[in-house]
């Protein structure tokens, strides 16, 4: 079974380019593309600001064809990619196509595109009709993921699009193209209050599920933290995954966890993030 990570948290010590120098280096197989500097959402005013990114300019392309070059002459190639979000807003919506294309460009073949949070499965649908016919043509499938909101004073989360499993085969039904496929969030489904929990999911999900983000938290919070780490059951979760004969990829999402480095030590933090999945690989591929 293959690893692979998240480049964000790594891109921001160091950029894109060594950041998948470092995480090869370290021993990942492959690399999820992070594409959300794609654009520059600012949560609290809800609008997109301008950026100077390489993947919001005119030669996106060629920077995906670059990123894929390197990963290749280090030895790692590009599994899946993660679109921006939240879609809610029409210039990021306008921005998946672009990040298809990106996906393509650099080797992936899934792709993650948020639902929108506060939609119905019939909603939502309308926008992965409207973007799969474009990514066929790229040969990218789409898979949506299990989301989560807060309500104002609540202890804990609250459901939003995907979040339980009747809602997450809900959205598939809708669709119902097998290009559409499951990204599950371990830690979201953990969460209280709005998951049923990550075993229960994954064997909801079956056949349908075909890339995973995995982290850890408190099973309170989205904390995103290295696995092992917080309270999360792995050893259950790795029994589901096996019990359904996933195939995919152990994808860590652990994006939080890198933040207590630095470019000095980034290296370091990576090779703990490859024991951890390589940890979780091993309990499936022996459960």
């Amino acid at each position: 079974m293959k690893i692979s990570t998240e480049i964000h948290s790594a891109t921001r010590h160091v950029g894109e380019e060594r950041a998948i120098e470092t995480l090869a280096k370290a021993g990942f197989d492959a690399w999820d593309f992070s594409m959300f500097l794609m654009c520059n959402y600012d949560w609290n005013a809800g609008v997109c600001r301008p950026t100077s990114h390489p993947l919001a300019g005119r030669d996106y392309l060629a920077f995906a064809r670059r990123l894929k070059k390197i990963g290749l002459d280090n030895g790692i190639h590009c599994n899946q990619a993660h679109a921006p979000f939240p879609v809610r807003c029409k210039e990021i919506l306008d921005m998946q196509k672009r990040a298809i294309e990106c996906t393509a460009e650099a080797g992936g073949k899934i792709i993650i595109i948020h639902p929108d949070n506060d939609s119905s499965p019939e909603k939502n649908a309308e926008m992965y009709f409207s973007l799969l016919p474009f990514a066929k043509e790229h040969g990218v499938a789409i898979a949506t993921e299990n989301m989560w909101n807060w309500e104002n004073g609540a202890a804990t989360s609250c459901p939003a699009a995907c979040s339980t499993a009747e809602s997450f085969l809900a959205h598939l039904n809708a669709v119902n193209d097998p290009s559409f496929v499951a990204c599950l969030d371990l830690g979201h489904a953990e969460m209280k209050g709005s998951g049923d929990g990550a075993p229960a999911m994954i064997r909801a999900l079956g056949a349908h599920l075909q890339a995973l983000h995995v982290h850890d938290n408190d099973c309170l919070h989205d904390s995103h933290q290295l696995p092992f780490t917080m309270q999360m059951d792995f050893a259950a979760i790795a029994r589901a995954l096996k019990d359904i004969g996933y195939g995919g990829y152990i994808t860590l999402e652990a994006d939080n966890f890198l933040s207590a480095y630095n470019k000095d030590t980034l290296l370091e933090g990576a090779k703990q993030m490859v024991a951890a999945a390589r940890r979780i690989a091993t309990m499936v591929e022996e459960a």
